[in-house]
């Protein structure tokens, strides 16, 4: 898998999007189509939420800027196009093309499995858990016992949770109901001694309150033959 990995990433860079979606730690996004990103309509409300919007975008599209910038301004729209194509990118993936290539990504497994025993190595897909960027980091959504773990390496854990928005898993499996999983029934239940836990506990309870009783029924005893003497 490095050695596959490496070789792909040295085919990366021709054009920008390609180079971002190939590079190490990017690997859950998808490549959005240029005709998304150069339809205006797409980008509604991005303009204000992007430093360095303009030079950014044509970074993206590889349009060459011939304004010049100090490096330190050049690292800002490097980092401001990244951002840039994060929030494109969420809007993207719960269009039907988008979806159709998040799909391609989910059944080769390149979000990963479920590590939770009784879901049996089911795919993950990638959520956020708010559509506001810079606010928490994306998440992996099991769609067999529906519930959320957080990316095993440090370089995913590191991506923001908007850039793949709150909707996105739940859009899959609507536009593909036949590809969501049987919820698992199956639970893991603890035991002492081959004893339920719950059930131990239950005897415990039950234990006491006799034991409560019977402390009663002597007391009454004892008050009752004082009494009598």
């Amino acid at each position: 898998d490095e050695l596959s990995s490496s070789d792909s990433g040295s085919e990366c860079g021709k054009y920008w999007v390609e180079w971002f979606t190939c590079s190490e730690g990017n690997e859950y996004f998808c490549d959005v189509d240029e005709e998304y990103i150069l339809d205006r309509f797409n980008l509604t409300n991005l303009q204000t939420e992007v430093h360095y919007y303009r030079d950014a975008m044509d970074l993206i599209t590889d349009q060459v800027n011939e304004r010049p910038m100090s490096n330190e301004v050049r690292e800002q729209v490097e980092l401001s196009a990244k951002h840039l194509y994060g929030l494109i990118h969420a809007r993207y993936i719960i269009t039907m093309r988008g979806l159709a290539k998040m799909l391609d990504k989910y059944k080769r497994g390149d979000f990963g499995k479920c590590p939770r025993v009784f879901c049996n190595n089911n795919p993950l897909l990638p959520v956020g858990l708010t559509d506001v960027p810079n606010q928490k980091m994306v998440k992996l959504y099991c769609s067999r016992c529906e519930d959320i773990y957080n990316p095993k390496s440090r370089r995913h854990s590191m991506i923001d949770g908007a850039y793949f928005g709150t909707s996105f898993p739940h859009m899959l499996f609507q536009t593909y109901p036949t590809l969501k999983p049987a919820q698992t029934e199956q639970r893991y239940v603890p035991r002492i001694f081959g004893f339920k836990l719950h059930a131990t506990a239950e005897l415990h309870r039950w234990q006491d309150e006799q034991r409560e009783l019977q402390k009663k029924r002597l007391g009454i005893a004892s008050n009752g033959s004082g009494s009598t003497n």
